[in-house]
């Protein structure tokens, strides 16, 4: 019996794993690494660990990532973008100013408030001193584009009118400071779990009427 071309082909490709992308594995690789490095930390944790985790070759971690202080940034930087994204969705001119400080800073706290990135924030601090490298990693990928996208929230409301600001940076730091500083700084200490979702949401309602109070036009 003869078999055509396709059917030959479908024989082959039978009981194969589909094929992921680079970016497919490396989202695998970022979310196993994340894993390994709150586990066992900065310093014990081997990218071949990482590889067997994410259930790649060590070939293909590191040609796609090709250090492990890289493959650290990578982590922080995914968890940062999720609150980027939800301040990017906002809409200025259909929102109330109110209800638009309240979102955007309940979903600051959200990401600052998580365990896992209380975790990477533990660990940072604990191991910066020997790897300078993670100090940097932290400021760069999640402490300044956080800082960023909040002050540049305000400098849109200052153009709209709506508030009154000489410096949307250092408001942006107040911001962020009244918003996480102290529930964040009693979990990183052990001292009690960080708040919940119902916690978060009355603290952004709270810190935004504070904060409007100051700077409304």
């Amino acid at each position: 019996m003869s078999v055509s071309l396709n059917e030959q082909q479908t024989y082959r490709g039978r009981g194969r794993p589909p094929l992921r992308s680079d970016e497919e594995t490396l989202q695998l690789i970022v979310e196993a690494a994340g894993r390994e490095f709150r586990t066992g930390g900065y310093a014990a944790t081997g990218m071949s660990s990482i590889a067997a985790r994410a259930g790649v070759s060590t070939k293909t971690l590191y040609r796609l990532v090709p250090t492990k202080a890289e493959l650290f940034r990578l982590v922080i930087r995914s968890r940062a973008g999720q609150f980027i994204l939800v301040a990017d969705e906002l809409d200025d001119t259909a929102e109330d100013l109110a209800a638009g400080l309240e979102r955007l800073l309940n979903a600051y706290g959200k990401l600052a408030f998580d365990p896992e990135v209380i975790d990477v924030y533990r660990l940072v601090v604990s191991e910066c001193g020997r790897f300078p490298e993670l100090g940097e990693a932290f400021f760069a990928a999640a402490i300044r584009p956080t800082s960023r996208t909040i002050a540049d929230w305000l400098t849109r409301q200052c153009r709209r009118g709506s508030i009154m600001l000489d410096d949307p940076d250092r408001a942006a730091d107040m911001l962020r400071g009244m918003m996480v500083m102290e529930p964040q700084r009693t979990a990183l200490l052990g001292q009690a779990p960080p708040p919940d979702a119902s916690a978060i949401r009355a603290r952004a309602k709270a810190c935004a009427k504070v904060f409007l109070e100051g700077c409304r036009s």
